[in-house]
Parts: C-alpha cells; structure tokens; sequence
C-alpha cells in the first residue's frame, strides 16, 4: 500500500463543499426503515442527554460526542470514491436537507446547504455525485416527492426513507422544537464524528475494505458474546451443543432481516438483567440498559456473576436454556408484530405504533419454566397494556420515542420481571394509573385528551393507526370478520385517512367565519374515516350530502353515518346497545355532528383501550 490515512472527522468536515462517487458495481441504495430508525433513536437521545433549554447556544461545544462508524475512501482521477460509508452518507444527506427546510428563514438557522450539495461551473452536485439520483435529490430539496414507481431502486428507496425520516423527526415533538433545532443542527455537523479511512488507490481502499470484513475487526459484540460464552465452556461435548444451538437460534433470526439476532440478545439481557438506566440529567453515565444496547458482549463478562456464571455448566445452561428460550420467544414475538398471531394480535397492535421498545418488555415476566399457554397469557397482558398506554399517550400528543419512553420502559421491566400473570396484571394496571394520562387528558391539564384530538403532521401516523383499531373493533363486535391489519397492511386497497368535509371552506360560510377556521374544526378526530385511496379519489371532493351514499358500501365506521347501516344489522345493534355507544345517522354534518361524532369516538376508544381487559388476562390464570 502507498498511504493510508484514517481521521475522526465531523459530519461538517465529511461533507462540507465535498463530492463521492460511487462505482456503479455497489450503487444501490438499500437502508430501510428500521436502520434509518435506529440512526434517529440514537442521534435523539444521545443529543437529548446533554442538551436543556434556555442552554447557551455555546453550550454545545460542550455537549456529548458521538461516533457513528468508519467510511472507506479511495482516490481516482482527483475525485474521491466511497468504497464503505454510502448507506449512512446518503442517510446523513436526508436527515440534513430535512433539517435544512425546517428551518426555513429563522435568523438563527445552521446553514446546512453547503452540506447537502456544491456548485461548480454554475452547476449544482449533491455530495454523493450519482447521476440516477440528480433529479430525485434536486425535486426533495425544492420541497417536491414525485412518483418514483417506475424509478429505480436506489431512487425509490431514498424517496421512501425520506419520508421515513420526516416522520420520525415529527415524532420527536416537543423533544426536538423550533427552539431545539439550531442546537440539534450544530451538535449533528460539529459534535457527530466518523473515522475516515482514505486510501490512495481503489486496490489499497478494497484491501483494507476485506480486512475489515474478514479479519478481527470484522468481529461483532455477537460474535465476542458467542466467543466468551463458548470459552467457558470446558465440556467439548457440551460446547459443540452450545455452538450447534447458537447457530442454529442465529440462523432463524437473520432469516427475519438484517440485525434482528443482534436485536434479539439486546432484548433479552435488557429484558431480563438491566439493572440500572442513565440517570435523566445531563452528562450521566450510561448504565445496564444503554450499555447493553451498545456493548452487551462487553457488559455480560463485566456482570457474570449477577448473571449466575460461575462454572461451566453455568454457561452451558445460559446458552442452551436461556438463549433459545428467550430468542425463540422474540422471534415469535417479532412475527407476531410484522402479521398478527392468533392471540397474539395485541403485538401487532403495539408494533402499528413503531414502539420498539415492547420487545424487552414482553421478554422481562418470561421464565424458562413458563408453559407455553403461560407465556402467550404474559406477552398478551404485557402488550395490552403497552397498546392502551400508547393509544392514550397519542391522544395527548405525547411522545413515544426511544428518548422520551426509554427510562419509563426501563422501571416497568424492572418491575414485571419473572413476575406470574397474578402478579404481572395487577402491577401493569397501577402503572396504566400512574402513568398520568387518559382519553380525558392528561393530569397536569396540559392535553385535553380526545376533546383536542385533530389530524396534523405529528398525529397522522397514529391516528390511522387508531381509526384501524377502531374500525376494526366496531366491526368485529358486530359479528363481521375484520382485524386491524386489513387497514393497515399494504396492498389491500390502501387504505388513507378521508375527511368527512371536503376541503371547500365555501361551502360552510354560515358556521365558519375563516377558511382558517375551517380547516380546524376539518381535521378534527371526529371528522375523519379510514376509507381505500380509490374512494377518495373518486368521492372525497363531493359534498356531505352526496358523499354520505356512498359510505354505504364502506366499512362499519363509514357505513354508520348513513340510515342503511340501522336496518338489517342486528349484531351492531347489539353491540352499540349493549356498549351504551350513542350511534345514529346524521343526514346532515355540521358544527353540532362533528362534535358529537368527536364524543362518539372517545366512547368508542374507551371500548377499544378499555384496563379491564387485562384484569379478563388475569382470571384466565390457572
């Protein structure tokens, strides 16, 4: 090799006035949400625990580092090639631009433009040069999303994650505000590092590239926990068994994608061992459940003996009875999350919420001797819980990210773990209490619950979630087979949030004094459905009065609106009789319908989330 130089260097100093190109051999852009996911949850929380508001902006000099990986470069032709890296960098430039529009014109905006893209010769290049991905990158920048069907890969997956990300960067709320940004901006382009590795040649760049990947670097915190645990096994016998079961468990959960064994071990130590968590203060130390997510293999040989390692037949059972119990337990959990279980379903009603965090959760009041009606009776009680205690936590736009949830899921695991179903429900059944918030709101009174529930940027995500929930339980209750997924999975009529009202404040001039006006009341919770993409192309644009008709052929929800849904069906009669639901038709919609179908639909949810549910789990225990 001729030169090799590796230096830690800022976001800024990767990317500042610099340009990549990509051989067209490793071009593809293939990061997907889950990944972009974890970049987020990580960038958030490790930003958050440093950063308090009314801090100088100064201050952020001071804030926390973060290192996010090592990228490969070569140098051809006085151009820099990316060998490694691209899959982050061209993350990295999504996140920025998004940064970058929500900023707008603030006076104390980060400008991030030099970041995201150069101009030579009156000619504007994106930092990763690639001619395929010009035009997408230039329309996300100008504020557009254009119709990438026929697009390719790359291209389709960059428009998908930039979506992913503008998502999880509402999601965020109050966590990341308008006065948070700038220290966000500054902390993200000076105080977020990567190793860069640059090589003078494409053959010097691709050798260190193999060593890396084929040498002990390539060593994961998997692999070393595999390694330690296998070492203290002295019985060859016993230690071909251990590394037979290791890789057979590895097998199964790669198969469910990319990280999940890793995400798999995480779940199952912070679930079952973590002990202690970050004290919620700036320039804490991070304890059992951060250091678990980022070096497990490390933590376990540090905690052996609170782990009962002591001999060799400790390890023995701890790989061959405690690691295939509990990654058997997550894989099925993880199925049951992607396409609901029989019994199982309250997963996947969490896992529509993007809540990660259930997995450790679900996996703490696990034991080994468990039977298996047992444990599905534990993961169904703990995944109640956690569905009302998001429902309602939507419904009073608070957050549930890594960052805001993580100290609170780290006290309930504690709490629950190795409990029995007797005592597992009436703990979670407290902590719904203690928790502080309901569909009436919150109790310091600073939500107001369903009363103030409307569709914005922040809510559209988990309110189709909770119109799916609703829907689905209207109907199931009549006596019609539904289940939640069939509004939320792909491919079955792409379902979308419709407005009751279509967007024409002229048309109700005599209640609202502003098109302003207007919109609020539009999107209120009590004024939207969930119908198929199709039927709001063709009928969202009519008025009340002519829309309502065609309701009739829509799910139960919809249908109620319309006379024909009163006759002829006796199992929602029923139903809506027995629940005290106060249901009718409504010929007309107006400022009086809107706020009473907005009662309707906390009723309702109160059906949906009701706690009793899981005093039901508990007097199913044997």
């Amino acid at each position: 090799m001729k030169t090799i130089d590796g230096k830690a260097r800022t976001v800024s100093e990767v990317l500042k006035g610099k340009r990549y190109g990509i051989d067209f051999y490793q071009r593809e852009y293939r990061w997907q949400r889950k990944q972009a996911k974890e970049l987020i949850d990580d960038l958030s929380a490790q930003f958050l625990q440093s950063h308090r508001p009314g801090n100088a902006r100064g201050a952020v000099a001071q804030y926390g580092n973060y290192f996010l990986g090592s990228i490969i470069l070569s140098e051809r032709d006085n151009q820099l090639f990316i060998v490694d890296g691209q899959q982050r960098l061209t993350t990295l430039t999504l996140l920025l631009l998004l940064l970058h529009r929500r900023q707008g014109q603030r006076p104390d905006r980060v400008h991030l433009e030099d970041l995201i893209y150069s101009e030579r010769f009156g000619e504007r290049a994106f930092n990763i040069a690639v001619d395929d991905r010009r035009a997408i990158m230039t329309a996300l920048f100008s504020g557009e999303v254009p119709d990438t069907s026929e697009a390719s890969e790359s291209v389709q997956t960059i428009v998908a994650r930039f979506q992913d990300l503008d998502d999880m960067l509402q999601e965020l709320g109050d966590e990341l505000d308008d006065a948070a940004l700038p220290y966000f901006c500054d902390w993200l382009t000076e105080k977020v590092y990567l190793i860069e590795i640059r090589a003078a040649s494409d053959e010097d760049a691709y050798t260190i590239f193999e060593t890396m990947n084929d040498r002990g670097l390539s060593l994961t915190p998997l692999d070393m926990l595999k390694g330690y645990l296998l070492a203290n096994i002295s019985d060859v016998g016993q230690r071909n068994e251990a590394a037979r079961l290791w890789r057979e468990r590895i097998e199964a959960l790669r198969k469910l994608g990319k990280d999940e064994d890793t995400d798999a071990v995480k779940a199952w130590l912070r679930g079952r061992y973590a002990n202690s968590v970050r004290e919620r203060r700036s320039g804490a130390e991070n304890r059992d459940f951060e250091r678990i997510g980022t070096e497990f293999h490390r933590w376990t040989g540090e905690h052996a003996e609170a782990l009962g390692l002591r001999q060799s037949e400790d390890y023995f059972r701890f790989v061959c009875q405690d690691f295939v119990f509990y990654t058997r337990q997550y894989e099925r959990i993880r199925k049951a999350s992607l396409m609901p279980e029989k019994g199982l379903e309250p997963i996947y009603h969490v896992a529509a919420f993007n809540f990660t965090l259930q997995y450790p959760l679900l996996l703490a009041p696990l034991e080994v001797t468990d039977p298996p009606e047992m444990v599905t009776r534990k993961l169904r009680a703990v995944a109640i819980f956690l569905d009302i205690l998001l429902a309602r936590r939507a419904a009073n736009y608070l957050s549930m990210t890594f960052a805001a949830m993580s100290y609170a899921v780290f006290l309930i695991l504690r709490d629950i773990r190795g409990k029995t179903l007797g005592e597992l429900v009436p703990l979670l059944m407290a902590r719904l209490d203690e928790q502080g918030c309901d569909f009436d709101g919150t109790s310091d009174k600073r939500r107001n619950g369903f009363a103030g529930f409307a569709l914005n940027q922040w809510s559209m995500r988990y309110i189709k979630v909770l119109l799916a929930r609703m829907t689905a339980h209207l109907e199931a209750a009549s006596g019609i087979h539904s289940q939640t997924s069939d509004y939320l999975v792909e491919g079955r009529g792409r379902f979308e949030i419709e407005h009751i009202w279509a967007n024409h404040p002229e048309r109700h001039t005599d209640e609202f004094a502003s098109p302003a006006e207007f919109a609020e009341w539009r999107n209120r919770f009590g004024g939207l459905l969930l119908l198929p993409k199709t039927f709001n192309a063709s009928y969202g644009d009519l008025p009340y009065a002519e829309k309502r008709l065609h309701y009739v052929t829509q799910n139960l929800l919809a249908r109620s609106l319309h006379e024909q849904c009163y006759e002829r069906h006796p199992g929602f009669l029923e139903y809506i009789r027995k629940a005290g639901l106060p249901f009718e038709p409504l010929p007309e919609f107006r400022k009086a319908q809107m706020e009473a179908r907005q009662l309707l639909y906390r009723k309702l949810a109160d059906q949906v989330w009701d706690p009793l549910q899981l005093e039901r789990e508990a007097r199913l225990a044997p």
